[in-house]
Parts: C-alpha cells; sequence; structure tokens
C-alpha cells in the first residue's frame, strides 16, 4: 500500500466570532494556508502510479482558485471558516479523485493545522 500526497497554498482572508481570541478574531484578517491531499491504494501495473497526478492536479486547482484570495466567510458551502471546515470543504471537492484518505489543512504562521478522514461508517 502507497500513500501519495500533493499540496497546495492559498491565501485567504476570514472573520471568527464566539471565540476566546476575541476582537482580534472578529476583524477581517488574513492567513497563508498549505493543504495536503493524501491518497491511498496500489500503483497500477500500466502506468506504475496509484493516480495520476494531473488529474489530481486539476482537481485541486479549481479548488484552491475557490479559496485564494477570498473572504472565507462569503464561501457559503464552506460554514464557518475554521481549519475544520476548510479540511471537510476541500475533501468534499475532491473525494471523487479516488483513493482519498485524508485532506490537511495547516496555518503554519499559527503553529495550527486540522485533518479530515472524511465520513466514518
Amino acid at each position: 500500500m502507497w500513500e501519495l500526497t500533493k499540496s497546495f497554498r492559498f491565501e485567504a482572508a476570514h472573520a471568527l466570532s464566539g471565540t476566546t481570541f476575541g476582537a482580534a478574531s472578529e476583524e477581517i484578517h488574513g492567513h497563508s494556508f498549505r493543504a495536503e491531499v493524501t491518497l491511498r491504494g496500489t500503483p497500477d501495473p500500466k502506468t506504475g502510479m496509484v493516480v495520476d497526478l494531473g488529474l489530481v492536479q486539476r482537481a485541486i486547482e479549481d479548488v484552491r482558485l475557490t479559496l485564494d484570495h477570498k473572504l472565507l466567510n462569503k464561501i457559503e458551502a464552506l460554514g464557518i471558516p475554521t481549519l475544520e471546515n476548510l479540511s471537510r470543504f476541500v475533501w468534499e471537492r475532491l473525494h471523487h479523485v479516488g483513493g482519498l484518505t485524508r485532506v490537511s489543512i495547516h496555518r503554519d504562521s499559527c503553529n495550527e493545522s486540522c485533518a479530515y478522514f472524511g465520513p466514518q461508517g
């Protein structure tokens, strides 16, 4: 079994109310995000690849364009723009690629990340 991880970056802003960070979090502020998409599988004997990275890159680019340089609060399908919801949002837009096992979203400047493993059961 192999795991293949592809990363992408995006810049975005959000505002979060009701946190212990108070007013600083409630004001619109931005972050640099790094997302990691992990797929698991066995390489195809014909191609030698778990998945065609070109197909993964195309799917990722659609998601990146949806998030990059946007106010995340305005993306209705995202919900409250937390790391948790960002990781779920990316998962939902990439699960069709096949073999997806994890989506991680990182805010390195804050030393924070969240991983989503998809629906369980």
